[in-house]
Order: C-alpha cells, then structure tokens, then sequence
C-alpha cells in the first residue's frame, strides 16, 4: 500500500547541516514554536552535513537537531530519506520512517497520481553503489569508531566539509532531469541530491527537484498538485 501524501505536506532538502549551515535548526525550531505548520515532513536527505547511527562524533555534534525530529516526530508523521551525507538512521530515530538508499524510490500517492521519492543519487553505477555499501557498513563504521582517537578522524572530515562550496548551477540540469526521468514509471517524481530545484514535465511525468535549504533557504509545499516555494 502506497503512502498518502497529505495536502500542505512539507518537502526539504540538502540543509547539509554543520557549523556554518544552520539554515536546518532554524526551520526545525520554527516547527517546534509552531511558526510553520503542516501534519507531514519530507526529508529528502543530506540534511545533516555528515551523520550515521555509529558515528559518535557527529552524533554528539547534532545532539540538538536529533532532539528536535524526535520531539516533532510525536507531533506529525516524518518521512526520513537517508541521502549520501546521512545513513543508517533508524536507530537515531525511532517514530521516524527512515527509508534507506536501497529502497529508494519510496512509493506515494497524491490526488491519485502516483509519487516516487528518492534522494537522487540512485541509478548511477555499479561502482558508485558498491561505495555506498561499503561505507554504510555497520562493521566498518564501528571500527572507524574504535580508530577515531580523540575524534581526529571525524574532525577531519567535518573540517573537509566544511570548506566545500555546494552551491552551484548545472547548465545541463535538464538533459540529467530527462535521464533521471526514465528510471521512473509514477506521475510524479520528487528527488533532491542535485541543488537545483525546479519543477520539469518530461515524457508525461513531472519531475520535482526540491532545493538546497542551505543554498537558497527554501522548502516546498505541495499544495493542490503544485509545489510552492517558502522562505524559512
């Protein structure tokens, strides 16, 4: 049975929250405080900069953001796809629907059109999922834990994240957003991954990329089968 996607659901992507992106903590709180209001959150990965159920570095680093989900998570039904940045969750989580890269697409229905959500890292290639069984591998993770003395290791990689720039526009979006589109057979596809955001009609089907919330501090909200831009 598909997943009903309910009028004014909430749709956001990308926040990569860190140090410096705290675009995610902000939309959170104003949740919280019941600034914005809806009865169903879609998170459509990478929304913490780095995180996995095993890494105890990142998880004490994002203690507040995990608080603030699990609270919400007993006030309005949260949908939580693990995204590149952020795996493993579920255990993080517990009310949560987490729904992992290898069973994305995760299948909806809207005004009886059919929906198909993914992150939009998946249908790659056989080397780029073999990367990312390997690092969402609960033995692995668990050893890097065991070496990570003093959290030098996490450290390293938060600083690395930090100095990325991941904000930038594709000039061939389309042509990807017609290639992605042919994975797809639902009237609606809703991805996030790429920072663009957008709505595209290809073949009959439209495509939602939903956009970097630390990029341009937007999320979308479906409202009669449109999807409206707010600004947190």
């Amino acid at each position: 049975m598909y997943l009903n996607i309910h009028e004014s659901a909430i749709f956001i992507a990308d926040s990569h929250f860190n140090k410096k992106n705290q675009q995610f903590l902000i939309f959170l709180e104003k949740l919280q405080n019941e600034e914005i209001h809806t009865t169903q959150l879609f998170l459509m990965g990478d929304m913490i900069d780095f995180i996995s159920g095993e890494s105890k570095y990142f998880i004490k680093e994002n203690k507040k953001v995990i608080d603030i989900l699990n609270y919400l998570s007993s006030k309005m039904e949260i949908i939580y796809l693990e995204g590149n940045h952020d795996y493993n969750l579920a255990i993080l989580f517990p009310n949560i629907k987490v729904i992992k890269r290898e069973n994305q697409p995760f299948f909806a229905q809207y005004q009886n059109k059919s929906v198909a959500l993914s992150h939009g890292d998946n249908f790659i290639n056989w080397h780029y999922d073999l990367y990312c069984k390997i690092i969402r591998n609960t033995i692995f993770l668990r050893f890097m834990n065991l070496i990570d003395f003093n959290y030098k290791i996490s450290q390293k990689i938060e600083n690395s994240l930090l100095e990325k720039n991941i904000c930038h526009k594709m000039n061939d979006f389309e042509r990807l957003v017609k290639r992605r589109v042919s994975f797809y057979e639902s009237d609606i596809i809703i991805e996030g991954h790429y920072h663009q955001g957008g709505t595209y009609n290809v073949d009959n089907k439209t495509y939602v990329n939903i956009p970097s919330l630390c990029c341009d501090n937007k999320f979308m909200r479906l409202i009669d089968n449109k999807f409206i831009g707010e600004q947190i």
